[in-house]
């Protein structure tokens, strides 16, 4: 399904990609995220609460068979994406509660995402040839968390070089996606041909109705809307690369090409399905601020009289 050479390249891009994540971070916001830690935990909660919990229910009542169960319960408990930030910043969201959701989401990662595919799975009756070690997910983490904390360093000792790094981090992982479209879509067009309805509308759904759930469970969780919202899209925009990197890595031939559909496809579809989301929350943050003006403007006057 993949090339060797789209393999790699796809794992050089995840390097900059998280290259420009740690540069985006500094030792301060991860004190401020411990001061304040609400946000950040709701975040947590939502995305290793909900996410992996839905993809698992999502292949039960599609009765999914194990190869597509096993990538869509991977895609649920996959870390944030840094897509996510990006769609965070255009509707107007929190972008530091974004990033810091992104990077402590990816930190947890290396014990929550082993635990909880083996939980899942396992609950799932998927087989052993299906399992995914846990230490090939650790290898995948552990690998892109040290140009993370290269970032890091060089944000601190050059600001400049950093926040380039950080921007082309955040765009780079756009291009990972267009990149998935220009090169895999044209070669793959029969498959996506007989690609079931079911399986569009679990990695559309997974997305969008990880959103919604986001959203209401930090509402719930007293979150104002704003950062809700912010919460919802980093709740539904999962690193979708960082999960096709992982199945490359455990399964070959045929049952690589089993696995890998929902994680490629997700990554197809919810840039698009974020796009949306984005446009609406955008409106929704524009209402919200020129109602905040009306109502000072109403004060002000209320006061000169």
């Amino acid at each position: 399904m993949l090339t060797e050479f789209e393999t790699q390249l796809l794992g050089l891009m995840m390097m900059v990609i998280m290259l420009g994540m740690g540069a985006s971070l500094t030792h301060r916001d991860f004190l401020i995220a411990f001061r304040r830690p609400k946000g950040v935990l709701v975040g947590l909660v939502c995305q290793y609460g909900i996410m992996p919990f839905l993809g698992f229910a999502l292949a039960i009542v599609l009765n999914f068979p194990p190869a597509l169960a096993v990538g869509l319960i991977l895609m649920g408990c996959m870390p944030g994406g840094t897509t996510s930030n990006i769609f965070a910043y255009f509707s107007k969201g929190v972008l530091a509660l974004s990033i810091m959701m992104t990077s402590v989401s990816t930190l947890v990662a290396l014990v929550a995402v082993p635990a909880l595919l083996a939980f899942y799975t396992g609950v799932a009756g998927i087989g052993s040839e299906f399992a995914v070690p846990a230490s090939n997910v650790a290898q995948v983490l552990v690998v892109l968390l040290v140009p993370t904390l290269i970032g890091m360093v060089t944000r601190k000792l050059n600001p400049n070089i950093g926040a380039t790094m950080e921007l082309i981090g955040s765009f780079m992982g756009i291009f990972v996606i267009l990149f998935l479209i220009v090169t895999w879509v044209p070669r793959n067009h029969m498959l996506l041909e007989a690609t079931p309805v079911s399986v569009y509308f679990a990695v559309i759904g997974l997305g969008l109705i990880g959103m919604a759930l986001g959203f209401l469970l930090a509402r719930l969780l007293r979150q104002d809307r704003n950062r809700s919202r912010t919460i919802a899209l980093e709740t539904g925009i999962q690193n979708g690369p960082l999960a096709v990197l992982i199945v490359t890595l455990t399964f070959t031939g045929a049952m690589q090409q089993d696995v890998l559909l929902i994680p490629v496809l997700y990554s197809l579809f919810i840039v698009i399905s974020s796009t949306f989301v984005t446009l609406y929350f955008r409106r929704l943050a524009d209402r919200e601020a020129l109602a905040r003006d009306q109502a000072k403007t109403g004060s002000v006057l209320q006061a000169s009289r």
